[in-house]
């Protein structure tokens, strides 16, 4: 074997066909680009993702699905286990926000039953889930 006899493999590399080159190489004139139209110019073959030639698009015909809570933007989320570490008793959202268990922007705050409580935790003025409730009342605190 020879450097200068190295050759790629037979089909493996095929040669660029050169359109718009007179008529004797098939795709010469309109090079296979047809008469007219949108896909004959330059440049304008492309269109957005979607368009469908002025047709009301797919993604605007179906109606939209779900339901996206705009107080969940505001709303943060504290797990019923971090309010144990907290050594306050009285438990409200200043409180919650000194300790760093609240995100800066948030308006107000929810307590998420994750893990366990073990001692009495009165909660003001903060919303806690029906789980939550039942954990800070079993562990002798109460809900306002």
């Amino acid at each position: 074997m020879r450097l200068n006899t190295l050759k790629p493999a037979k089909g493996s590399r095929k040669t660029r066909v050169r359109v718009g080159r007179g008529i004797g190489s098939g795709l010469g004139k309109t090079a296979g680009r047809g008469h007219k139209g949108q896909y004959a110019r330059t440049g304008k073959g492309k269109v957005k993702a979607g368009f469908e030639g002025g047709q009301m698009p797919m993604q605007r015909r179906l109606p939209k699905v779900g339901f996206r809570s705009k107080l969940s933007r505001d709303t943060s989320e504290v797990l019923l286990y971090r309010l144990d570490s907290l050594k306050a008793d009285a438990v409200d959202f200043a409180v919650l926000r000194e300790a760093g268990l609240v995100d800066a922007r948030a308006i107000r705050a929810k307590v998420v039953k994750k893990g366990e409580i073990k001692r009495a935790v009165k909660l003001k003025g903060v919303a806690a889930t029906a789980g939550a409730k039942a954990a800070i009342l079993a562990a002798g605190g109460s809900v306002e």
